[in-house]
């Protein structure tokens, strides 16, 4: 089942009103990951302010998924000595059928759910569409033809919960962001339909293929479901004709009891039977001879029925299967869900406002965007983008900055008004306002990394903006950052001062030096505009940061606390230790045996609560600033070395490198922390193609890479693979703009009907003057056969725009998760599929070469 948005609050209002303090706690399944665990922050002080008992269990991978299924989830069914309950998955869950997986619907048992309620709020896309039109219990219905949809509970319709829905029976309800109500409505029809089609043996003669007369007697074969029994996706069936013919062995998606990822069509369990006859069409010659009572008309074949059904049935399952294949994205981050959840409760205030920030920010430092797991393309001369997420993500961010202005609205006359015009100038806000603020402002953040926490040059040094454009992994990139630098008339002895304790001239003028010298260098978009400059569109302040105080304690940007959070997911803050020479380095973590990476994930799973922690204590999050310097002084020396000895190969569908030794090897056995290397080095070889084609590769999207880090103590290779970018809007197109779409086509129709009834007025008129005449008709009959044609070719076109929009629905999108399980499903590489991202696995060592060949063949761009 689905929520649409506009009753987002429904389930929690009744959660709140039915809980009380000696009720079964909630569980919260979160993911390891800065935008999850922001949304869990923000969940948990509104179960708090109603005193709702709550559990909180960090989820690592679909191993460790279906572990809490069965040690959590499944006892707290009623059919299991349990008492039902919520379970609610943050950033967990939505590419999967959890209703398998948790162990909710179990094969056999009419009963399902057992009373648990799973919420589903992530922002990864596709939808597993099992979750998102079924995963609800079905009514007793006593006659057994009754369809699988006339079963769904009262207010739940075609998968969409309305106004009149009761909580409480249990299911899967996903949280909409829009796109499944306005996004959705084939895969929707398609799978409804295959939820009540009968089983029909598909004898190959689906396309009218000459058979015997006796085959044209049979009678449809139907394989009658057993209650509770689930019907065979089309991936479970094509594997099955794949095994039937092909002797060659085929590996499993896993190399030991994690979850493997299920390509997770349609879950249609119990359904009735279509009856076969009222699938034959009106023919048209019946309407025109309608038969006699004598002689009825003639019945169709059991074998064209079958064909027919049989036909239907396969092109409802391309549907699916297009939609499952077309490719990774994100959509809404879950965070800004959940403020809008507190919104619509009226408890949204400047901490839970600030967690939503955080966790929007951490997106598009990751290259989540709805392109998929891409390198954001910065200014390229293709179709004009929004950055991060596109119009979607602009728009989220303006209601960000919308909400800033209204929860800390400046003092008049005071302090504050100065400091605020400051700001407006173009000066970075680096202390308070006073020992008690902790408001919230906007602040012209200049693409430079952690500058309130490291000298001018390490924070210019370490930005990935500045590295690809000015080429720093280079002696040429380095003397350019070096002239820019003294064109600016900073000395390299003051820009390696801490940033805090520079010259305050120099920090007041920086920001006009940048602006005076960017265009010489490429680095147009390295400031926001302001409004003293007239780059800020009318006050509209786009591009530009949030900044929070705390007090005189410290003042932090957004993306510092994303930096920080992230690194402490990563990299652990009880794991940097410090060099004689002052530079952090990073403790090793000795895996005993390859386990199946559960010792691993224990680990991260304890960083989970250090960074849970340090969101709400100032002291702990300053205290994780040297492992983010860490971590990216690692991203930045690996990249350099990489692209400067050369070590990244061009094969046939992507560009490709291997990390084997180093003194950072370690740190990139983090699927996190090797994303993030990978998208550095991928800003700079957009930046490379540019240089030596003038344009972009593949359409204008770039180049993707794949990145391999060796993890030595388990003997595996963990792969991460990234889509080229080329901006996100060009992946999916906006809903507000689709909306602008069909309002100029329903525009068109009109006109076209309104010109139409002009024409036959005029023809009328004509008529009669002829009539009148005694002329013939012959010429009115060819003027109206001609303008009859042009509203044909009107309407052609229009469907040729409609199939041009659907084809490129998921042009740009990120394929490698479906390139990784074709190259497993043809291929005897051990491979183990574990991360909720789909575009990261583990491959053993040995079966890398043979991995990357397979899958160099492969398309992993849309």
């Amino acid at each position: 089942m689905y929520l649409p948005p506009e009753l987002v609050s429904k389930l929690y209002t009744h959660l709140q009103n039915t809980r009380h303090p000696l009720s079964p706690p909630v569980l919260i399944l979160v993911a390891l990951e800065p935008d999850a665990l922001c949304a869990c922050r923000i969940l948990t002080r509104l179960l708090k302010h109603d005193y709702i008992p709550h559990k909180i269990h960090p989820v690592a991978g679909y191993g460790d998924l279906e572990r809490a299924g069965q040690e959590l989830v499944s006892p707290m069914m009623e059919t299991r000595g349990g008492s039902g309950g919520v379970v609610i998955c943050l950033g967990v869950g939505g590419m999967v059928d959890m209703g398998t997986i948790l162990g909710l619907e179990v094969e056999g048992e009419e009963s399902s759910f057992g009373g648990v309620e799973v919420w589903v709020i992530d922002s990864h896309r596709p939808w597993n569409l099992a979750n998102v039109f079924g995963g609800y219990p079905l009514e007793p219905n006593p006659d057994p033809t009754a369809s699988y949809q006339t079963r769904a509970p009262d207010g739940v319709r075609a998968g969409r919960v309305g106004p009149s829905y009761k909580p409480g029976k249990g299911g899967i309800v996903v949280f909409d962001d829009g796109d499944i109500q306005e996004g959705l409505s084939a895969e929707r029809d398609a799978y409804l339909a295959l939820v009540d089609m009968p089983e029909v043996e598909d004898d190959g003669d689906v396309y009218g293929e000459s058979g015997s007369e006796s085959e044209e007697e049979e009678e449809v074969q139907e394989e009658k479901p057993r209650p509770g029994q689930k019907r065979k996706s089309w991936s479970d069936r094509d594997e099955e004709i794949s095994d039937e013919e092909d002797d060659r062995p085929r590996q499993r998606r896993r190399s030991n009891s994690s979850s493997s990822i299920p390509d997770s069509p349609p879950r249609p369990a119990r359904r009735g039977l279509v009856c076969l006859q009222d699938l034959d069409p009106i023919r048209s010659d019946d309407i025109e001879n309608p038969p006699s009572a004598a002689q009825p008309p003639k019945a169709p074949s059991a074998r064209a029925l079958r064909r027919r059904l049989v036909r239907m049935r396969n092109e409802n399952e391309g549907v699916l299967r297009k939609y499952y294949r077309m490719g990774t994205a994100y959509s809404e981050p879950i965070t800004a869900r959940m403020y809008a959840l507190a919104s619509e409760l009226g408890r949204e205030d400047n901490d839970l406002l600030w967690l939503t920030i955080v966790g929007v920010t951490s997106m598009e430092l990751y290259g989540r965007s709805s392109a998929g797991l891409a390198v954001p393309v910065r200014g390229s001369d293709m179709k004009p983008t929004n950055g991060w997420m596109g119009v979607r993500g602009a728009r989220i961010r303006q209601l960000l900055r919308d909400e800033v202005r209204r929860l800390n609205p400046p003092d008049i006359g005071s302090r504050d008004s100065r400091a605020t015009a400051a700001e407006n100038a173009g000066i970075i806000p680096t202390t308070a306002r006073s020992p008690e603020d902790t408001s919230i402002r906007l602040s012209p953040e200049p693409k430079f990394l952690l500058i309130r926490h490291w000298s001018l040059y390490d924070s210019m040094l370490h930005s990935p903006y500045l590295f690809s454009r000015l080429r720093i992994w280079s002696d040429s990139g380095l003397k350019r950052l070096h002239k820019l630098l003294a064109k600016m008339g900073v000395s390299l002895v003051q820009c390696k001062q801490s940033y805090t304790h520079m010259d305050m001239m120099v920090k007041k003028e920086l920001r006009t030096k940048l602006l005076k010298y960017a265009s010489l260098y490429n680095l147009d978009d390295m400031v926001p505009g302001t409004e003293t400059d007239g780059r800020d569109r009318a006050g509209a302040k786009d591009g530009w940061g949030f900044v929070r105080s705390w007090g005189w304690r410290a003042t932090l940007s957004a993306q510092d606390v994303g930096v920080v959070i992230g690194a402490i997911l990563e990299v652990g803050k009880n794991n940097a230790i410090t060099d004689d020479d002052g530079r952090a380095r990073a403790s090793q973590i000795q895996d005993p045996e390859d386990d199946g990476g559960a010792a691993e994930a224990q680990e991260w799973v304890s960083r989970f609560w250090e960074a849970y922690d340090a969101l709400e204590n100032i002291d702990a999050l300053k205290a994780g600033l040297p492992t983010a310097q860490y971590l990216h002084r690692a991203i930045f020396r690996t990249g350099t070395s990489l692209i400067g000895k050369r070590q990244i190969k061009h094969l046939h569908a992507f560009r490709m490198c291997v990390i084997k030794d180093g003194p950072d090897v370690s740190l990139f056995t983090h699927p996190a922390a090797l994303t993030k290397l990978a998208l550095w080095i991928g800003e700079a070889l957009v930046e490379q193609e540019k240089d030596s084609t003038g344009k972009l590769a593949h359409g204008g999207r770039g180049t993707p890479l794949v990145v391999a880090s060796l993890n030595e103590k388990r003997g595996v290779y963990i792969v991460v693979g990234t889509g080229g970018g080329g901006g996100p809007d060009l992946a999916f197109l906006d809903r507000e703009a689709a909306k602008e779409k069909q309002a100029a086509k329903e525009a068109k129709a009109k006109e076209r009907e309104l010109k139409r009834k002009n024409k036959e007025k005029i023809k009328e008129e004509k008529r009669a003057a002829k009539a009148a005449a005694g002329d013939d008709d012959d010429q009115d009959e060819d003027e109206e056969t001609e303008s009859e044609a042009s509203d044909a070719s009107d309407s052609d076109s229009d469907s040729e725009d409609e199939f041009e929009e659907r084809k490129q629905r998921g042009y740009g999108l990120n394929k490698f998760g479906s390139a990784f399980q074709d190259v497993v499903n043809e291929t005897n590489a051990r491979v183990r599929i574990d991360s909720f991202e789909h575009c990261v696995v583990e491959v053993r060592k040995e079966d890398l070469g043979g991995f990357l060949e397979s899958l160099s063949m492969k398309a992993v761009v849309g």
